[in-house]
């Protein structure tokens, strides 16, 4: 992996993937989303930092660091994001452009709407599928005919974009 060998990185995925994510379903308490963000920050984080451990144990050792700090990473930026819709929804209030939390809902909404119209076709009807219609990720994977991981994968970019694409409409409305 260090000399960025495709076949080397196949290797580890496939001895440490499941491994690692059991380990940050434990350190979340189960959350599930939680766990998967972190894992995929940790083994991009994996990919840029690797280099050559004595044994499994250092190298071991060293993974769980990562997923914690990928982990605390995600945690600190979901705080952020919902400090900064608290400051947004005072600051709407006290502008006097809402009169109560259901025109703010509806405001968000609204964003939520227009992200999702500027997906591509087969991301909207991902987010659909999971959180709208509720399905399990395990039957959208054999709808799709790729795996759990590639689903869950393809959500958290899709809710990165989606986040984005409301931050930004948040902040050019509030600078209007």
């Amino acid at each position: 992996m260090v000399e960025a060998d495709g076949a080397a990185y196949r290797i580890f995925y496939d001895a440490y993937f499941d491994r690692l994510s059991r380990y940050l379903l434990v350190v979340t308490g189960g959350n599930e989303d939680a766990a998967h963000e972190a894992l995929q920050v940790a083994l991009v984080r994996v990919v840029r930092h690797i280099k050559v451990f004595p044994n499994d144990a250092v190298f071991w050792s060293w993974l769980t660091v990562l997923a914690r700090s990928s982990l605390s990473d995600q945690s600190r930026k979901r705080r952020r994001y919902l400090a900064f819709l608290e400051r947004f929804t005072r600051y709407a209030r006290a502008e006097g452009n809402y009169n109560d939390d259901s025109e703010a809902d509806t405001k968000l909404l609204a964003f939520l709407e227009r992200g999702m119209a500027a997906l591509p076709p087969d991301e909207k009807d991902l987010v659909e599928q999971k959180y709208f219609a509720r399905r399990p990720v395990r039957e959208i994977a054999e709808e799709l005919q790729i795996s759990e991981k590639a689903v869950e994968s393809r959500l958290v970019r899709v809710r990165r974009k989606l986040k984005d694409t409301m931050l930004a409409a948040l902040k050019h409305e509030t600078s209007s």
